[in-house]
């Protein structure tokens, strides 16, 4: 039956060396030397880091094989995958001279970003570790994330730098070099302060949609088919477009209960916590 145990640390795993494998990957190259074919198979590394990520605590409850050991060790995966790769490729992909004032933004940036993200992993464990037992914290675990979600924020930073990097951007939206290194950089920036923020991000788990099979059925085959299009011909625009789409709900639920005031019962489980 121990072997059972394996199966979910193995995933975990794999989304590891997936998160590796693009760090390595980008760093055999020079600053600026990280090409739109090179970021978007780094990003895509990363992409299945995230569902690796996804499946190795589900396959875990599934299997009753949840572990310390398996806990920790995600965490530490993580880290890697979605706090220190995101950093490295917008650091390889930008063409910035050394020592100067605008280097030392975008380095500052991404440190930024890696450590909230590191972060935002320590809080979750302990408030993981807090609510175990607990049937009233658990429910509300699995209904919104407390701080934008590590794999969320790496998505996010990642879509903008492959956009960035992107033929259709150069094409449509041409950007300055300069310019795009301060966008990004205060990109990555953001992203860091809303990962250890408590601002509230909805999890997958609260959604609960009644709708008959057929219309269920039917409007998955088209949304399926209408992202498989996107992907094959509009990849970074897809990205951008899905996971900062994400965020920027957040953001607006978050601020409608702001305006409502803690009197109101308006999406109330999107309240900022007051205490970590």
């Amino acid at each position: 039956m121990r072997k059972i145990y394996v199966i979910p640390n193995i995933i975990t795993a794999f989304g590891l060396g997936c998160g590796l494998f693009a760090i390595f990957k980008m760093n055999m190259v020079e600053p600026g030397a990280g090409t739109y074919q090179l970021l978007l198979s780094s990003a895509l590394l990363i992409i299945l880091a995230s569902i690796a990520d996804v499946l190795d605590g589900a396959v875990a409850r599934f299997m009753n094989a949840e572990s310390e050991f398996g806990f920790m060790f995600d965490s530490l995966s993580d880290a890697i995958s979605f706090g220190v790769a995101p950093s490295v490729l917008f650091l390889k992909f930008l063409s910035l001279e050394q020592g100067t004032g605008l280097s030392f933004f975008a380095m500052c940036g991404a440190m930024f970003f890696s450590l909230c993200g590191v972060l935002r992993l320590v809080r979750f464990n302990v408030k993981a570790n807090e609510a175990k037992g607990n049937a009233v914290l658990i429910a509300a675990n699995k209904k919104h994330f407390t701080g934008l979600p590590i794999p969320a924020g790496a998505l996010a930073a990642l879509s903008a730098i492959v956009f960035f990097a992107s033929p259709f951007q150069q094409e449509y939206l041409p950007v300055a070099d300069v310019a795009k290194a301060v966008i990004l950089t205060c990109i990555m920036i953001v992203l860091g302060y809303f990962m250890i923020s408590r601002w509230k991000f909805p999890s997958v788990k609260m959604l609960h949609v009644r709708v008959p099979s057929f219309h269920l059925v039917l409007v998955t085959v088209g949304v399926t088919l209408f992202l498989l299009y996107g992907i094959l011909h509009f990849l970074p625009l897809v990205m951008l477009v899905a996971t900062w789409s994400y965020i920027v709900l957040a953001w607006i639920l978050s601020i409608i209960r702001l305006i409502a005031g803690k009197k109101s019962k308006t999406l109330e489980d999107f309240e900022p916590d007051n205490e970590e």
